[in-house]
């Protein structure tokens, strides 16, 4: 799978998940939580949904370090298995 395939999956997860960036362009610069106004709750399951469409197991220490989309598409494709 490309980089652009995780990530036009990843984006869509974020929005099924946060409907209110309908119309909002993301891209691997956007800051995950306070760019798309995202609270911890919808974070949380943004990675959960994306771990189980992966099959992957991000660390929970590492999730605040998630900073932009781009660190979300490093941390899956790192934890890929």
């Amino acid at each position: 799978m490309t980089r652009q395939e995780i990530m036009e999956r990843t984006v869509k997860i974020i929005r099924d998940c946060v409907p209110e960036l309908e119309g909002v362009e993301l891209n691997e610069n956007t800051v995950v939580n306070t760019d798309m106004g995202m609270d911890s709750m919808n974070f949380i399951l943004v990675i959960c949904k994306i771990e189980a469409e992966f099959d992957v197991r991000i660390p929970n220490r590492l999730w605040n370090r998630l900073s932009t989309l781009g660190d979300l598409l490093d941390a899956i494709e790192k934890y890929r298995k």
